[in-house]
C-alpha cells in the first residue's frame, strides 16, 4: 500500500524461498472433497493445546476459542461481512430504550447437552459466577459494565456481595441487565464467549466442568487427551441456526504450524486455520482449490510491558522512543517477502472489516524512514539499555518475522533487539500473566465483535483482562468513556476514532499489520469457510464419503 525502501537483510533474515505464487484466492473453499457427503462423518482440526481449562469465562488463547465456539451458543452473533447487522441465536431479542437497561428475551425450547433447559438464571448465575473476584477469572473485565460489577469484583479487597445488582431475572425466559452508564453497543459485546451461560452443574465442581464442558451449542464435549486432541460431537437436539452438517470434530494437538501444514498436506488431518510463513510460497501449489484466503478483522502488534524499568507511563520521551522503533520497521517488504504478500502492513491499531477502521491513523509513525527512525531514538535520549527483546511462541510460524523486525531496528537505529521464544503459545501467556516479560512480546488482536471499541477498550483501558502489558493513561481511559456514554452507535464509533489517535502519541504497541486468514483442507472434506476472527466454521464442513 506504502512504498518502502528494500532492507539489506531480507536475503538472509528469511528461511522461506522467495519463489513467485499463484495469484487470486478465494474466501471459502467449496470444492476439495468430491462424491457422497456422509452427514455423520467427522473431521480432523489442527489445533494447539489450550492454555487452561475449558471454562468460556477464563479462556483467552484461540486454541480454547475453537473449541468453545463449538460447544457454546451465545446470545447473539455477527454476521461474517461484519456488518452491523446482528444475529440472534439463543436470543430471541436484545433490546433498549436508553442504552443503560437492556432487555433479553431468550428463544423457547433451548437445552444443554445433558438436558437442563437453558433459562434466564442460567445466562445471569453464569454471569455473576465469573465477575465475582474470588473466582479469579480472566475475562471477568467484560462484565465490568453492568451495576453492581464492583461489588462483586472489588479493586481492593474482598468482594461486598455475590450477585451484580444489575442482573434481574424476569421469568425463565426473560432478563434484564442494567449498566452503570449507557453503552450503545453493549448488544454487540453479548457475541463474545464469556457471556456464555452454564448449566447448573457446573458450581458443583468448576475445575472439573473445566475438564469436561457441558455447553448449549452445536457440538458436545467427548473427550479431551491432554497435549493430544479434543473430541467434539454433533449434538443432535441444538436448537440454533449453526446446527452442525456433520457428525463432530477431532482437534488435534501438534507442536508447531510446520507439522500442522504437513498433517493436511498428508491427508493425516483435513484442516489447518493458518499456513506457517516457510510454506506460504508454495501452499497454493500444494493444495490447489483447497488452498484459503479470506478476509479477517485483526492486527499484530509488538507491545511493551510497563512494569518494568524499559517503559515508562505519561512519559513523552518514552513514546518517542516507541514511535522511533515503530519507523525503523520495514513493514512492506517483511510483508511481501518473509510473509509472502499474506499481511498488510498496518496504520492503524484497528483491524480492518469492522465500524470505525480509519485508514492511516498512524500517519508516519508507521512509515519505513529508518534516519528518523535513529534520530527519534537519540533525541528522546536513547532505549534504556540500548536493547529490546521481543517475546513469542515458538508454535506460532513467528519466527521469521520477529527476526526480520529485529534485523531492522538493529540495523537502523543501533538498538540491539533479541527474539525471546518461548516453547508454545501456553507458555508464553503463561509468561505474561506472571508478569515476567522482559522488554516486549508479540500482541495478536482478532475481534470479539465488530466494533471499533473492541480493538481498543479491551486492550488499552486501565485494569483491562486483556491489558497484559499493563498500559495506563488518564486521558484515554478518559476518551473511552466519552465514546462509551455517546448518545449512539455512530456517536460511540466517533469517540472512538478520536482516542485512536490519542493512542498513537503514547503507543501502547507498536500495529505491525493487519491479518487476513490463509489456510487449507484435505480432499476428504469441503465447504470450509472462516469467520473474520479466523475461527474455522466447524457446522458447515462436509465430510465426504
Amino acid at each position: 500500500m506504502r512504498g518502502a525502501k528494500s532492507a539489506k537483510w531480507v536475503a538472509s533474515a528469511i528461511v522461506v524461498a522467495l519463489a513467485a505464487t499463484a495469484c487470486g484466492g478465494n474466501d471459502s473453499s467449496n470444492d476439495g472433497g468430491k462424491g457422497e457427503v456422509d452427514p455423520n462423518g467427522v473431521f480432523r482440526l489442527t489445533n494447539s493445546e489450550p492454555q487452561g481449562n475449558l471454562q468460556p469465562a477464563n479462556s483467552r488463547d484461540t486454541a480454547s476459542g475453537q473449541v468453545i465456539k463449538g460447544l457454546f451458543s451465545q446470545l447473539v452473533d455477527y454476521k461474517k461481512d461484519g456488518s452491523a447487522e446482528l444475529v440472534y441465536v439463543n436470543a430471541e431479542s436484545v433490546e433498549t430504550e436508553d442504552n443503560r437497561t437492556w432487555t433479553v428475551k431468550l428463544k423457547k425450547g433451548w437445552k444443554f447437552h445433558d438436558g437442563e433447559e437453558v433459562t434466564s438464571k442460567s445466562f445471569v448465575d453464569a454471569w455473576n459466577w465469573a465477575a465475582n473476584i474470588d473466582n479469579n477469572q480472566q475475562n471477568s473485565y467484560w462484565f465490568a459494565d453492568i451495576k453492581g460489577y464492583e461489588d462483586v469484583h472489588p479493586s481492593k479487597g474482598k468482594p461486598k456481595a455475590k450477585e451484580m445488582s444489575g442482573l434481574k431475572v424476569v421469568d425463565d425466559h426473560t432478563f434484564t441487565i442494567e449498566l452503570t452508564e449507557p453503552v450503545t453497543y453493549f448488544n454487540y459485546k453479548l457475541a463474545y464467549s464469556a457471556w456464555s451461560p452454564l448449566p447448573s452443574k457446573f458450581y458443583d465442581d468448576p475445575k472439573a466442568y473445566g475438564d469436561k464442558p457441558v455447553g448449549n451449542g452445536p457440538y458436545k464435549f467427548v473427550s479431551w487427551e491432554r497435549k493430544k486432541k479434543i473430541t467434539l460431537e454433533r449434538y443432535d437436539e441444538y436448537q440454533g441456526p449453526d446446527k452442525a452438517e456433520n457428525g463432530g470434530v477431532e482437534l488435534v494437538v501438534y507442536n508447531t504450524l510446520e507439522a500442522q501444514y504437513q498433517a493436511v498436506a498428508s491427508e493425516k488431518a483435513d484442516v489447518i486455520t493458518q499456513i506457517p510463513p516457510r510454506d506460504l510460497p508454495k501452499y497454493r501449489q500444494d493444495f490447489g482449490d483447497r488452498a484459503i484466503d479470506a478476509p479477517m478483522a485483526g492486527v499484530q502488534s509488538i507491545v511493551p510491558v510497563f512494569y518494568g524499568d524499559q517503559w515508562k507511563l505519561g512519559d513523552e520521551k518514552n513514546a518517542k522512543l516507541r514511535q522511533g522503533l515503530s519507523m525503523a520497521i520495514d513493514r512492506k517488504t517483511i510483508t511481501d517477502k518473509v510473509l509472502n504478500g499474506s499481511r498488510v502492513p498496518a496504520t492503524g491499531f484497528v483491524g480492518p472489516n469492522v465500524l470505525g477502521f480509519q485508514e492511516g491513523v498512524l500517519g508516519e509513525v508507521a512509515e519505513y524512514n529508518p534516519e528518523k527512525a535513529k534520530k527519534t531514538i537519540e533525541d528522546a535520549g536513547g532505549v534504556p539499555g540500548n536493547k529490546v527483546h521481543i517475546q513469542y511462541n515458538a508454535d506460532g510460524g513467528h519466527k521469521e518475522w520477529v527476526e526480520a523486525v529485529c534485523n531492522n531496528i538493529r540495523q537502523n537505529t543501533g538498538v540491539e533487539c533479541i527474539p525471546d521464544a518461548k516453547v508454545d503459545f501456553q507458555t508464553d501467556l503463561n509468561t505474561r500473566d506472571a508478569k515476567k516479560v522482559k522488554s516486549m512480546y508479540r500482541g495478536g488482536w482478532v475481534l470479539d465483535y465488530p466494533v471499533n471499541v473492541n480493538f481498543m477498550r479491551e486492550l488499552y483501558e486501565t485494569g483491562a483482562d486483556s491489558n497484559t502489558g499493563f498500559f495506563s493513561s488518564k486521558k484515554v481511559d478518559e476518551l473511552f468513556k466519552k465514546g462509551d456514554s455517546a448518545a449512539d452507535l455512530d456517536g460511540t464509533v466517533k469517540a472512538y476514532q478520536e482516542a485512536e489517535k490519542e493512542l498513537v502519541k503514547e503507543m501502547p504497541a507498536i500495529p505491525l499489520w493487519y491479518y487476513s486468514t490463509q489456510a487449507a483442507h484435505s480432499k476428504k472434506v469441503n465447504n470450509v469457510e472462516f469467520d473474520l476472527a479466523n475461527f474455522l466454521l466447524m457446522h458447515k464442513v462436509k465430510v465426504v464419503k
